[in-house]
């Protein structure tokens, strides 16, 4: 694997990882009042359209890390809706 793709996996792990933190605070708390439904919405656009650019383009640190951010996000997304 050249380094490029070992740089990427390290940054895409690092940025994932460092939502972990936030989606497990409001999965376990339901608290979602700090939360911005804006930002919350163009956040989770962004990564979705990150993880559409990672798949035409082939790159695999993009796609697996912008997967999984989009699955974290798109679930505070709905919790925020749901719990406002």
């Amino acid at each position: 694997m050249p380094l490029t793709d070992y740089i990427g996996y390290l940054a895409a792990s690092l940025t994932t990882l460092s939502f972990v933190p936030q989606a497990w605070h409001t999965f376990t708390t339901r608290d979602v009042r700090g939360i911005s439904l804006g930002m919350y919405s163009a956040f989770t656009g962004g990564v979705a359209l990150w993880l559409v650019y990672g798949l035409l383009i082939g790159a695999w640190p993009v796609v697996v890390a912008n997967a999984v951010t989009l699955v974290l996000a798109s679930a505070i997304l709905l919790m925020k809706l749901r719990f406002r």
